[in-house]
């Protein structure tokens, strides 16, 4: 089902959800609890209608736009005594197919301490912005840049030449290379927020100080179910809470990024896991009165094979700053802006020296409105801005959002 198939749908659904919000109170607020509590049952869903994006600013790695999106998911919680707790969630985009979005164990050897590994499809560890759960968690409707736009490198294709990958920016949303896998697919963000990874993570808390660290197949921009390099991914992230409203964290994280079988194409049978995405992040959040504020910068670097001249040089780097803030205007209303910047390292092709993707910059701004706890409209407005490639170099963009959980 396509985007612009399934935009009609969402707006109607977005009239008949605005036309039930005088019985809105009638709607279940809170997560579902059975067999006496050691099952629960929670949930959200969001219908967003917005623009047409020629741009494929907005694009996800599931190849939808955030801005003409319904999403659907369903978690269970079963508790299995104080030390062991099976957690799955279950998610459909735009009604294409039902994927598992989550499948983990949490195990906690002492309840009486803050310490807990989880083993499967786990939560994020780096960064946090995808560490956020619900859809309220984010003010705005679009994505940072971050988490979500598309770049031009993929994991099983790769660019022969510095020349061949420069005539590749803003294509991320659907891009050829001559190496590894020839048909055309999506780039990857610095960080999916779209998807899970697999594997096992840690996590603790001391006083003011929590920690958490991980070992996982895929990476930051490319996490898997199933391993396709032999490698794992090694992230950790450092979270402090001096005083009330102040949390600061740094992320880092280094893995295997590209696909076996492209390395192959690229080097023959040489040692593929050399080819890695590293990642440092930066974030803080300061939240008082009726004003939240929060910052967040990630650093990305991807190795790929040298196969032709001119050459690519030894990392493709790019680098992100997101700066958000939501103030309370009244009792379920609020206002909110972001900007954003992604930029790309430069290369020397044989005619230019250039970012090896065109750098975009974004601002948006909006306002929320809660109809009640857990039933939220949101309005958005979008500017889009690229600085070369060959697609759409601006767009403005407005969306509509509602979205329920329990």
């Amino acid at each position: 089902m396509t985007v612009r198939s399934t935009a009609p749908w969402l707006a109607w659904l977005l009239v008949i959800c605005s036309a039930t919000i005088a019985g809105a109170q009638t709607l279940p607020s809170e997560p579902i609890a059975l067999a006496g509590g050691h099952v629960t049952l929670s949930g959200d869903a969001s219908a967003t209608y917005g623009s047409d994006d020629p741009g494929f600013f907005d694009y996800t790695d599931y190849q939808h736009s955030a801005l003409r999106l319904l999403r659907l998911d369903l978690t269970a919680a079963f508790k299995a005594g104080p030390h062991f707790t099976l957690l799955g969630e279950i998610r459909s985009e735009n009604l294409d197919s039902v994927r598992p979005y989550a499948l983990y164990l949490r195990i906690r050897p002492w309840a009486a301490r803050d310490f807990d590994i989880q083993i499967g499809r786990i939560p994020p560890t780096f960064g946090a912005f995808a560490r956020r759960t619900y859809a309220n968690d984010n003010p705005l409707i679009g994505y940072p840049l971050a988490y979500q736009y598309l770049t031009s490198i993929r994991p099983d294709a790769l660019p022969a030449s510095a020349d061949e990958l420069l005539r590749k920016r803003s294509l991320g949303w659907l891009v050829r290379y001559s190496v590894g896998d020839v048909n055309p697919d999506i780039g990857v963000p610095l960080v999916s927020a779209f998807r899970w990874d697999t594997g096992v993570q840690a996590h603790a808390t001391v006083g003011i100080v929590s920690t958490t660290a991980s070992l996982t197949t895929g990476t930051l921009s490319n996490p898997r179910f199933t391993d396709d390099n032999s490698g794992r991914q090694f992230a950790a992230r450092v979270e402090v809470r001096p005083v009330v409203g102040l949390v600061a964290g740094t992320s880092f994280a280094r893995g295997p990024f590209v696909g076996q079988s492209a390395a192959r194409a690229a080097i023959g049978d040489g040692r593929g896991t050399d080819f890695t995405q590293a990642a440092w992040g930066g974030d803080l959040e300061y939240s008082r009165d009726y004003y939240l504020l929060r910052f967040e910068t990630v650093v990305s670097g991807w190795r790929l094979p040298i196969i032709e001249a001119p050459a690519l040089p030894e990392r493709l780097g790019a680098v992100s700053v997101s700066l958000e803030g939501r103030y309370r205007l009244r009792p379920g209303l609020y206002a909110a802006a972001r900007f954003d910047h992604l930029g790309f390292s430069d290369i020397v092709g044989t005619r230019e020296t250039a970012p090896w993707d065109a750098p975009v910059t974004r601002f948006e701004i909006g306002a929320g409105y809660s109809i009640q706890r857990n039933l939220l409209l949101k309005l958005s407005y979008q500017h889009n801005d690229r600085d070369g490639g060959v697609l759409l170099r601006m767009a403005h963009l407005t969306s509509v959002q509602l979205g329920f959980w329990f």
